[in-house]
């Protein structure tokens, strides 16, 4: 029997032009296992990225290592002077969101090719990439960063010498359909011609 074919086929662009960032409280499980996150890996190293530096990496929280990162936030945010009920907060900011990625930046301010700042448009390219596979492959998230991201003692436990810890990918399988946070330009507004 021949079932005949859509002729429209889907539209490609489908997962760019989709894609929003979903926080944590509109997260459920399942996150995305290793191969998904491979794939998404994958996909940031498509980023353009000038010289081939890959100026970044990412680290997997999951399991018993979302609690050790709860403690860490919550013994910060004491030590910062925040109040018990904001460490507390700031502990659930771990363990709330199926799964954490770090992003660290691995930035060669010396390099004779590549300049910092296009080291820095590789890492946000990367970034853009992961988070529309994962849109891409069923999942939600967004990124966070905040003071914690300065704090000398996280930045200690990410960050190997030359590093510096960009902030967090949080994960999962989103609830209902989102919303655009805010209001972007249409594309006729961002492009125009230069005069020559």
């Amino acid at each position: 029997m021949n079932i005949p074919r859509d002729p429209a086929p889907a539209d490609p662009l489908e997962p760019l032009l989709s894609r929003l960032s979903v926080g944590t409280k509109y997260l459920r499980e399942p996150a995305p296992p290793p191969e998904d996150l491979r794939r998404m890996a994958a996909a940031a190293l498509r980023a353009p990225d000038h010289a081939g530096l890959v100026p970044y990496r990412f680290a997997v929280v999951r399991g018993e290592a979302r609690q050790r990162l709860a403690d860490l936030f919550e013994s910060v945010a004491l030590a910062q002077g925040k109040p018990a009920e904001q460490a507390r907060r700031d502990r659930g900011r771990a363990t709330e969101p199926p799964l954490l990625v770090a992003v660290v930046a691995r930035i060669d301010a010396g390099h004779p090719v590549a300049t910092v700042h296009e080291q820095w448009i590789a890492l946000g390219g990367a970034l853009a990439n992961f988070l529309t596979a994962a849109h891409a492959l069923g999942y939600g998230g967004k990124m966070l960063s905040g003071s914690k991201v300065r704090a000398e003692a996280v930045m200690s436990a990410f960050c190997r010498p030359g590093e510096t810890l960009v902030g967090w990918m949080v994960l999962g399988t989103p609830v209902g359909v989102g919303q655009p946070k805010f209001h972007k330009p249409s594309p006729d507004e961002l492009l125009g011609e230069w005069p020559g």
